[in-house]
């Protein structure tokens, strides 16, 4: 494996048998090419995300890398949960989540999107958005289908396509705008194409797609026979720009399950509260197959995520409002130090090219950064089959979901990046 992909051989541990691609596969294999973690003679490295983590802790960088906020959310969802637990809300919950979340979801996609799944029959909680795109995509694909992406592409995507033996193809998303190009796309289009798993708002990337590149995804995927998985965990963290369901665009509905979950929009990342929604019939066939990965998640939990749906407007901007001055923040610094800085339109992160200071190895900078200024990123290349990782070599992701103290504390130690170089 290159090293771009993963930690590298350091940590590693050999015990493919010399086997570990093509039909002689296994699962674990699989999933581990998928996710950038497997080399071609079958070295399992720890990921990136790992190694950026306790280059962070041996130093004593800020750890921008992986997205999880650094203090909780609403006090009020926190007390609901307490008051669940003390209540004996401590059993398995229904399969197919509580009726209160399920109702909640439904409300949810009525009030901010005008949609309207059935809590009964359309609605799935899972445990947490990664359960719901597995378990969608082992419902649905086989050895010899096609999943189209956009690339960078979330990591645990690769890992389920490969874990399912199906073939990841990919659309790349390209800078300033992150936004494919239409003819490229509809090129990665063919008629093995089973499902297009999209990721809107898009995590690396930043890029929150409009209208039209929605149709033009809708528009192939009826053209050939394809279903449409769509992330929209960040559907309320868009700056400027409004979050449009892929599902509320004509002809998407019969053909599209969306996912989101709560860990993003109310900073419960540990929680695990996931869902779905879509035709019931696709929602069944995910629910047959989710029921044998976990049954059931968090009910405490559930309930309290209930709670946390029903939130007034101006919590949902809030946070929107709350996170853009906290990008603005990290923005400066990242400017300061020299980087071209993309301005995301959503999500959690901030990518930049390290071009502009010389360098066009962004994982060889991504592992000097902490010792250099205390301050960690992730090279956005781990993100990549090995074609995009060459177009995106100089790229590097931050967070900046993180207090604004710790924020401002990072942009000025990235202020000097110039001179340490």
């Amino acid at each position: 494996m290159s090293d771009m992909a993963s930690a590298g051989s350091n940590s590693s541990l050999d015990i493919s048998a010399g086997t570990t691609a093509g039909t002689n596969a296994t699962p674990w294999q699989r999933a581990a090419m998928g996710a950038n973690l497997l080399s071609p003679e079958g070295t399992l490295g720890v990921t990136i995300f790992e190694e950026m983590t306790t280059l962070a802790l041996s130093t004593g960088a800020i750890n921008l890398g992986q997205g999880f906020p650094d203090e909780d959310g609403p006090a009020e969802i926190k007390a609901a949960a307490q008051s669940a637990i003390a209540a004996g809300a401590n059993q398995y919950a229904p399969g197919k989540g509580v009726p209160a979340l399920r109702e909640a979801i439904a409300a949810h996609q009525q009030r901010f999107y005008g949609l309207n799944p059935d809590p009964e029959t359309e609605v799935l909680v899972t445990t947490g958005a990664t359960e719901a795109i597995a378990a969608t995509l082992l419902a649905f694909i086989q050895p010899g289908d096609e999943v189209l992406t956009f690339e960078p592409f979330y990591d645990s995507y690769g890992a389920i396509i490969g874990m399912a033996g199906a073939q990841h193809v990919t659309a790349p998303l390209l800078a300033p705008d992150f936004l494919p190009d239409l003819a490229t796309l509809e090129s990665s289009f063919s008629t093995r194409t089973r499902v297009v798993l999209l990721n809107n708002p898009h995590n690396p990337a930043g890029a929150v797609f409009p209208e039209s590149v929605l149709t033009m995804i809708v528009e192939l995927a009826a053209k050939y026979g394809a279903l449409i998985v769509s992330d929209e965990v960040y559907e309320h963290l868009t700056f400027g720009v409004p979050h449009l369901p892929i599902t509320s665009v004509p002809g998407a509905a019969e053909r599209t399950i969306t996912i989101s979950s709560a860990g993003k929009t109310f900073s419960f990342t540990g929680w695990k509260i996931g869902w779905l929604t879509g035709p019931a019939d696709l929602v069944a066939a995910v629910r047959t197959v989710k029921q044998f990965l976990t049954y059931s998640s968090g009910t405490p939990f559930q309930s309290a995520i209930a709670v946390g749906l029903g939130l007034p407007d101006e919590f949902f901007t809030g946070i929107a409002d709350q996170l853009r001055r906290k990008r603005d923040i990290l923005a400066e610094g990242l400017r300061a130090a020299g980087f071209g800085v993309y301005n995301p339109s959503g999500t959690y992160f901030i990518n930049v090219d390290t071009a502009p200071l010389g360098i066009r190895d962004s994982v060889d900078l991504a592992r000097r950064l902490p010792g250099l200024v205390g301050v960690a990123a992730i090279p956005v290349p781990v993100f990549c089959h090995p074609e995009g990782a060459e177009r995106t070599r100089s790229l590097l992701r931050f967070a900046f979901c993180k207090k604004s103290g710790v924020l401002q504390e990072a942009a000025e130690r990235l202020a000097t990046l110039k001179d340490r170089l």
